[in-house]
C-alpha cells in the first residue's frame, strides 16, 4: 500500500473504519496502517470489540464511548452496506417488492449509517481538516437512474445520500473544515458484488487507494460531495 494515504490531514491523524471486516473495509484499514502519518486506526465491525452492529444503536453508542478517550478522530471511513439481504436478493421488478426486504435495506444502508454519524461525528476534531467518507452507490442517484430495478437498494442509497447531505450541513456549523462525501467505489471484488459480476472487478486494495486519493482532493464545504472513485461528480 502507498504511504501518506491522507497527506492533507494533520501528521499523527487518527482514523476509524466502519465495516472493517468487508473487502473494502479491510483494504482501508491496511492502507491506513501502512501510512506512517496515521497514529492509529480503529477497525470496527460486527467482529470487533466493541462490536459495531448497524441495526443496534446501543452498539453504535458503545463504539463511540470506547473511542472517545482516544480521540479526537480526523478520518472516518464507513464501508458498511448490503445489496443482498437475509430476506432475499435485490428486486428486479416492481412486483418483487416486499415490506420486510425494504425495511432491511433501509436499516442497513440508510438508518444505520445515519445513526453512526449521530454517535461518531461528534468525535471529529474541530478547527482542522477532518473527513467522513461513506460508501454509497451510483445506483442511488435519482438523476442517473435510467434502468430501474434494484428498488430497495436504490431507494436506500438515495436516502443515505440525503442523510449525508443534511449531516454535512450540520457538521459544517461546528467544523467548517470538514469534508463529508458519498463515494461510488466502482465494481470491487467482494462478497457483495460476486453474485453479479463474479471476479471481473477491481481488487479492493486498488479501489481503496483510489478512494483515499479522491477524498484527499475534496475541499471542505457546507454540503456533501457525491463522487465516483475517479473523483468525478455524480448527480444526486
Amino acid at each position: 500500500m502507498t504511504a501518506n494515504a491522507q497527506p492533507h490531514l494533520r501528521d499523527g491523524y487518527r482514523a476509524a473504519v466502519l465495516g472493517a471486516s468487508g473487502a473494502l473495509g479491510q483494504a482501508f484499514v491496511q492502507a491506513l496502517q501502512a501510512d506512517p502519518r496515521c497514529a492509529r486506526v480503529w477497525a470496527l465491525s460486527r467482529r470487533s470489540e466493541p462490536a459495531l452492529v448497524l441495526e443496534d444503536e446501543t452498539s453504535l453508542r458503545a463504539c463511540a464511548d470506547a473511542l472517545r478517550p482516544h480521540g479526537p478522530l480526523h478520518l472516518v471511513l464507513d464501508a458498511t452496506g448490503a445489496l443482498t439481504l437475509p430476506s432475499g436478493p435485490p428486486e428486479k421488478r416492481l412486483e418483487d417488492l416486499h415490506p420486510e426486504r425494504l425495511a432491511q435495506a433501509f436499516a442497513v444502508n440508510a438508518i444505520g449509517p445515519a445513526l453512526a454519524l449521530k454517535h461518531l461525528a461528534p468525535l471529529l476534531a474541530t478547527g482542522e481538516r477532518v473527513v467522513w467518507g461513506k460508501l454509497s452507490a451510483r445506483v442511488g442517484s435519482i438523476g442517473d437512474n435510467r434502468k430501474g430495478g434494484w428498488h430497495g437498494y436504490r431507494a436506500s442509497k438515495a436516502a443515505l445520500n440525503m442523510l449525508l447531505q443534511t449531516a454535512a450541513i450540520d457538521i459544517a456549523r461546528r467544523r467548517p473544515l470538514a469534508v463529508v462525501a458519498a463515494l461510488q467505489p466502482g465494481t470491487v471484488r467482494s462478497a457483495l458484488s460476486r453474485p453479479f459480476v463474479g471476479d471481473q472487478a477491481d481488487a479492493p486494495e486498488d479501489a481503496a487507494q483510489r478512494l483515499l486519493a479522491v477524498l484527499d482532493t475534496l475541499p471542505p464545504q457546507a454540503a456533501a460531495h457525491f463522487v465516483d472513485h475517479r473523483g468525478a461528480p455524480i448527480p444526486w
